[in-house]
């Protein structure tokens, strides 16, 4: 994705419904392709947090933190990039998403200096997520 190449979108948010507490660093998961994904309100997706920065389809993501999963409260997009806030923190960047889960949910990958987990972040069921664009155009 380039500068510039998307126009202005809304954020999405929603309301932590477990928090996971556990890192592996053999995951094995697999960077998707796409640099978004469409969310509807309602689903409920996975927050896993990685120290990996390679983009490219396919990649390898081994070194993960998991953080829990999000209930979406407003249908919208979620793009590579977007800043990831928990509870007013922000955590740290949409990395990607690994599908080995799909349909059920998206791991959503979080771009981390060091994976980390929910307790580690003090997160809590009901505590709000939000996916907000890096820079508006």
């Amino acid at each position: 994705m380039t500068p510039g190449e998307d126009g202005a979108k809304r954020t999405v948010y929603g309301q932590l419904v477990k928090v996971l507490t556990h890192r592996r660093d053999d995951r094995g998961m697999t960077l998707e392709g796409f640099a978004s994904r469409c969310v509807r309100r309602g689903e409920v997706h996975e927050l896993v947090t990685t120290d990996h920065t390679e983009t490219a389809a396919g990649a390898r993501i081994d070194r993960v933190g998991f953080l829990g999963f999000v209930e979406i409260g407003c249908a919208g997009v979620i793009d590579r990039g977007d800043e990831v806030w928990a509870g007013g923190n922000r955590v740290g960047r949409v990395l990607g998403f690994d599908a080995c889960h799909f349909p059920n949910h998206y791991n959503i990958l979080i771009a981390v200096p060091e994976p980390l987990t929910g307790p580690r972040l003090g997160l809590a069921p009901e505590i709000e997520v939000r996916f907000e664009q890096r820079e508006r155009p």
